[in-house]
């Protein structure tokens, strides 16, 4: 490691022992870093580079920012921090708000000023919001003014935050800030901390996942350069939140590494986020699958034909969901598996180069393998967990799930996949969703895949139930479309029709009607709540 910046060590001090971190490739020239850097200041220096200062930069409903101005205004908030908050290098900074300018532009300063950015959810409650700030010790705050109340009972129950600022506040502080005073960011080095993303749990307890300033850079150096490939010319939008990776990357750095401008929809929704790309003739879009089934449903009432690259991220996009989607807009999704701990996306493919029902290859800048049991590598066509590793990798604040996850330098993902000849990575099931039914073994989102064919189902959910018999079974959960009412003869209809898409003997033996799926805030699905006793 460089010589670090930081005075408060506390990250630092709490990363994994050494033999518990992932191994390092830098295999592309665009990814040797220099030893000293800032990510934010870095970002924003490309912007500016590449669409000029006067350039689009941040779009809100009623107001608008050029790079330039994002840049002097994070400066302000950065002297805000470091004079008026106490700020030094190191401390963590909770920064809590809406996808937003004043958000991005937060997120800008708290860089700039050498702390280490912990985003979090607009909806999250006060305990949640303590058990994040006692997790990752944090002493500072910047917090949407309409959201603070949370953040002061939250303060109650976690006595490290000691130092609060909403954004009126802090916008004021700002204002008053001399006339062009600017704000030389942190020498940090580039293995400093930068920010502390926490999982969006999925599976019950949420880790606090450490990436450093290069880290940062290296999202946008790989799978944003080689696959996404924005330029300075597109004007961004999505629904994931800048609090978890995939809107960070997609909505703030992306964007801010070409020059390009991302628009922000005034309320949430999705009869909202179509109307902003057609007010905006928005040309990219971020959205999970389950945000794109949505928006089919709205493409005839708003005009959606700006649109030239659609990302999907955070759960599998099923074949059936990019078959419509290319269908009705001309545009094939480009899908991709990341996660939390690796930082962004690291297996993906786009243009012709999409096979529908595939997730694609390694992205440049990583590797990817499929390992048995004992970590072995296995041939094309053998079903098995997958192994990754690249720039970036997995780094918990002191959790010892550390040592699961990083084995032989390799982050295993918690995912099962099948590699074919070709080369494409095939999703079978997050390991946990692995269904074993008289000995067979059954992925769960290939049954929810072939469910979500049929004209009556909306949405699906899979997981394996207790059977004498059996062992387990398969037991679906079917939320239907508009027109559609559950019934016994519907039922059946829906389970003939599985054994007509994939082997009969996945089909769901189970099959209950639901009005919704339990899900965490960024959309994606939490099978494990299916599997509560209820």
């Amino acid at each position: 490691m460089g010589t670090s910046a930081h005075i408060d060590r506390f990250v630092l001090d709490h990363l994994p022992p050494a033999h518990q971190q992932p191994e390092l490739v830098f295999d592309l020239p665009e990814l040797t870093y220099p030893e000293r850097l800032n990510a934010g200041a870095e970002l924003l220096r490309r912007a500016i580079a590449a669409g000029g200062p006067d350039a689009r930069a941040l779009i809100d409903f009623d107001h608008e920012f050029s790079w330039s101005r994002v840049d002097a205004i994070s400066d302000r908030m950065a002297r805000v921090l470091v004079g008026d908050m106490g700020l030094v290098p190191g401390n963590r900074v909770l920064l809590h708000g809406p996808n937003s300018s004043w958000t991005v532009m937060a997120w800008f300063a708290i860089l700039k000023a050498g702390g280490v950015v912990v985003a979090t959810m607009p909806m999250l409650r006060p305990a949640e919001l303590a058990t994040v700030i006692d997790k990752a010790r944090i002493s500072h705050a910047l917090v949407y003014t309409s959201l603070a109340e949370a953040v002061t009972e939250a303060q109650a129950a976690a006595p490290s935050l000691k130092h609060v600022m909403d954004s009126a506040t802090l916008q004021a502080a700002a204002q008053s800030q001399p006339a062009g005073a600017r704000f030389d960011a942190i020498d940090t080095a580039a293995d400093d901390p930068a920010l502390i993303a926490f999982t969006s749990g999925t599976t019950g307890k949420p880790k606090g996942c450490v990436h450093f300033h290069r880290d940062i850079l290296a999202m946008a150096d790989t799978f944003a350069r080689h696959i996404v490939g924005l330029t300075k010319d597109d004007i961004v939008l999505g629904t994931p939140p800048i609090a978890f990776t995939f809107g960070l990357g997609g909505l703030v750095v992306f964007p801010a590494a070409v020059g390009a401008a991302t628009a922000f929809a005034p309320l949430p929704g999705f009869e909202a986020l179509a109307e902003t790309i057609a007010r905006h003739h928005a040309t990219a879009l971020c959205t999970a699958p389950t945000g794109y089934r949505a928006l089919l449903k709205l493409a005839g009432q708003h005009d959606l034909s700006s649109l030239r690259t659609c990302v999907s991220a955070g759960e599998a996009l099923p074949a059936a969901t990019s078959d419509a989607w290319h269908e009705a807009t001309g545009v094939r999704i480009i899908d991709g598996i990341g996660s939390t701990e690796m930082i962004h996306v690291f297996i993906s493919a786009r243009g012709d180069d999409i096979r529908p029902g595939a997730t694609g290859k390694a992205v440049p800048g990583y590797e990817a393998r499929i390992i048995d049991a004992d970590g072995r590598p296995l041939p094309a066509g053998e079903t098995g967990r997958l192994a990754v590793r690249g720039p970036t990798g997995c780094r918990y604040l002191d959790d010892v799930r550390q040592a699961a996850y990083v084995q032989d330098g390799w982050n295993l993902t918690g995912d099962v996949y099948r590699l074919d000849e070709d080369g494409y990575f095939w999703f079978v099931a997050r390991s946990d969703d692995m269904i074993v039914s008289s000995g067979y073994n059954i992925g769960a989102p290939e049954v929810e895949h072939a469910l979500l064919r049929h004209d009556a189902v909306a949405e699906a959910a899979v997981i394996g139930a207790p059977d004498p018999e059996r062992g387990q079974i398969v037991q679906a959960f079917v939320v239907l479309t508009d027109g559609h009412a559950p019934s016994d003869a519907l039922r059946i209809e829906l389970q003939t029709f599985v054994k007509g898409v994939i082997a009969p003997y996945k089909y769901p033996r189970g099959l209950d009607f639901v009005d919704a799926l339990p899900k965490t805030q960024t959309g994606k699905l939490q099978r494990f709540r299916l599997k509560e006793p209820t």
